[in-house]
C-alpha cells in the first residue's frame, strides 16, 4: 500500500522521454554517439549561429510513426513544430523546438497485465517530437565554474504523454516496463534508463476517495529507474496527504527526487503551457505525412510484445505468466528464443531461464547481457535433460558448475562422469540389493500391504547408490514390478 492514509487516492500521469536511435540529431547532421568527448558533436546549427537553418531528420519522423502504430494511435496528417520558450542555459537558441498543439502521434492506448492477474488500459494522449537540451556540468571547487556540454543539444526525443489514468505504483511500473519493451522491440530506442535514453516525469496529485475534482499536481522530474519511480511516488503522495491533513496548501511545482535522502525537493514552480509562450517555428515547414508513408512503415513493423506473448502461449503452451515474463523486454525474449532453438522443450526452457538463471542473476546483481551462461549453453543443458543424458537433479549440479566456470554442459558431464544410467541391466542389480536388505524386505512388505508412499524410500536408496545417475522414471518402473 503506497498511501498511509487510506481515505485518499493517488492520481498520476506520466511523461516519458525516449531518445530515438538516429545517427544524427533532430535538426542537424551532428552525430548522437553516447559518451563522446564534450562538445565534439555540435555544429553550427546546434550552436544557433546566425543564418543556420534546421533540417528535419526523416528517420526520427518514421520512428514516431512506428511508435504510433505500435500503440494503435492516430497519426496526424499534418503536425507543426513550435518554439517553447524558457531559460535554457544549455540550449544556445534560448528555446526548445518541440511540437505543441499539433503533434505527430495522437491518442492511443496500452493494455497492461498486473501482477495480480488483472488488466488495466492506459490511454496515451500524445507522442510528440522534440530536441533534447545540452548538459550543465557544475564544478563546485574553489573556482565554482559551470561548464556546458552541447553534445546532447538537439538529440531527437519522443515525448510520450499519458492521460492521468494511473492509481497505483503497480500500474505505473507495469506501464514503464511495457513501454520500454515496445520501443526496444520496434528498435527506436534502447530503453536504457540508467544512461538517460529513457527518462520519466511523473505528475502526482492526491484527492479524497470519491471526489471527482483533481488535486494540485506536482511533477517529479527525470526519474531514472522503475525502483526510484516507485519510491518517489510513495514519498511524494504521502507528503501531499500530510500537507492537506495539516491544513497546508500543495502548490503546483516541479520537484526532483533525491534517492540518497529518499525525499523530493522543490526545483521550480510548475509552468502551464501558456507560460512557455509557444508559437509555430518559422524555420520549419508544417510536417505532412501521407497514408502511403504510414502503410510503408506498417509493412515493416516487427512482432510486438503482446503478439510475441500470444505466439508463445499458442505455439508452445506456455502460461500467461511465463509468456509475460519472457516477453517483458526484447533482450529476454531474444535470449529465450535462442535457448529454445537448442533446448527443444519450450516449457522446460522457460522454467530454467525464469526460475534457475534469473535467480542467479538477481543474487549476483547481473544483467542478462552479463550472464555467465549463454543462451546456447542453457539450451544444451535442457537438451541433455530431454534426451535423458542427465536427470533433472544432476542438471542442477551441472548448472552450478556452468555458473562457476562458464563451461559447456557436455564438457562438465563428460569430465565428471555424470551421464545418466538408462541400462536396465545396470540398474536392476542395485534395486535387487536394496530390496534384499533387512530394511528393504520390511519396507517391501509394507508396500505390498498398501503403503504406496514407501516407494519413495526405495527410489531414494537407488539414487543414492548410483550417485543420482539412474533414470528416475526407469527406477520407479522396475521397482514397482519387482515389489509386486
Amino acid at each position: 500500500m503506497t498511501l498511509m492514509n487510506k481515505d485518499y487516492e493517488i492520481v498520476m500521469g506520466l511523461e516519458i522521454h525516449a531518445q530515438l536511435k538516429t545517427k544524427t540529431k533532430l535538426f542537424s547532421t551532428s552525430l548522437t554517439n553516447f559518451g563522446a568527448e564534450p562538445n565534439t558533436q555540435a555544429n553550427a546549427v546546434d550552436l544557433a549561429m546566425p543564418g543556420m537553418l534546421p533540417v528535419l531528420n526523416k528517420q526520427a519522423v518514421n520512428f514516431a510513426i512506428k511508435f504510433g502504430l505500435a500503440i494503435d494511435a492516430e497519426i496526424a496528417e499534418k503536425s507543426v513544430f513550435s518554439r517553447k520558450n524558457y531559460f535554457y542555459p544549455d540550449l544556445p537558441k534560448g528555446y526548445q523546438t518541440s511540437q505543441f498543439d499539433l503533434p505527430t502521434v495522437g491518442v492511443g492506448k496500452m493494455d497492461l497485465m498486473l501482477e495480480d492477474g488483472s488488466t488495466k488500459t492506459i490511454r496515451i494522449e500524445r507522442a510528440h517530437l522534440e530536441e533534447d537540451a545540452g548538459k550543465s556540468v557544475h564544478d563546485l571547487g574553489s573556482n565554482a565554474v559551470t561548464h556546458v556540454d552541447l553534445n546532447r543539444a538537439g538529440v531527437p526525443l519522443l515525448e510520450i504523454v499519458s492521460f492521468p489514468d494511473f492509481r497505483t505504483v503497480e500500474e505505473v511500473a507495469a506501464y514503464v516496463k511495457k513501454l520500454r519493451a515496445i520501443v526496444q522491440y520496434i528498435d527506436i530506442c534502447d530503453g536504457d534508463m540508467s544512461q538517460g535514453s529513457m527518462r520519466c516525469d511523473v505528475n502526482v496529485s492526491v484527492r479524497k476517495k470519491g471526489e471527482e475534482k483533481l488535486g494540485t499536481r506536482r511533477e517529479i522530474k527525470n526519474v531514472n529507474s522503475i525502483k526510484n519511480i516507485i519510491k518517489a511516488i510513495t514519498y511524494e503522495a504521502n507528503w501531499q496527504v500530510d500537507q492537506i491533513e495539516s491544513g497546508k496548501k500543495v502548490n503546483q511545482e516541479t520537484v526532483l527526487w533525491d534517492p540518497d535522502a529518499g525525499v523530493t525537493r522543490s526545483m521550480r514552480s510548475k509552468e502551464d503551457a501558456h507560460d512557455y509562450r509557444y508559437f509555430p517555428c518559422p524555420d520549419i515547414l508544417p510536417l505532412h505525412i501521407s497514408q502511403e508513408q504510414i502503410d510503408e512503415i506498417r509493412k515493416d513493423m516487427p512482432e510486438l510484445p503482446e503478439q510475441k506473448k500470444n505466439r508463445l502461449m499458442n505455439d508452445y503452451g506456455l502460461s500467461a505468466y511465463d509468456a509475460d515474463v519472457l516477453t517483458s523486454d526484447k533482450e529476454t525474449a531474444d535470449f529465450y528464443e535462442e535457448v529454445l532453438a537448442t533446448g527443444i522443450d519450450a516449457k522446460l526452457c522457460a522454467n530454467w531461464l525464469i526460475v534457475e538463471l534469473f535467480a542467479v542473476l538477481n543474487k549476483q546483481e547481473l544483467e542478462l547481457s552479463a550472464s555467465p551462461v549463454s543462451a546456447k549453453q542453457l539450451g544444451e543443458l535442457v537438451s541433455l535433460i530431454v534426451d535423458k543424458t542427465i536427470s533433472g537433479k544432476i542438471a542442477k549440479t551441472v548448472f552450478e558448475d556452468m555458473i562457476e566456470t562458464s563451461k559447456d554442459p557436455k564438457v562438465i558431464v563428460e569430465e565428471k562422469g555424470l551421464v545418466q544410467i538408462t541400462d536396465t541391466s545396470a540398474i536392476e542389480p542395485i534395486i535387487d540389493e536394496v530390496i534384499a536388505s533387512d530394511l528393504g524386505q520390511a519396507n517391501a512388505e509394507k508396500f505390498r500391504n498398501g503403503a504406496d508412499r514407501i516407494l519413495g524410500w526405495f527410489v531414494g536408496q537407488v539414487m543414492q547408490k548410483t550417485q543420482g545417475k539412474a533414470n528416475p522414471a526407469m527406477v520407479n518402473e522396475i521397482l514397482r514390478e519387482k515389489l509386486k
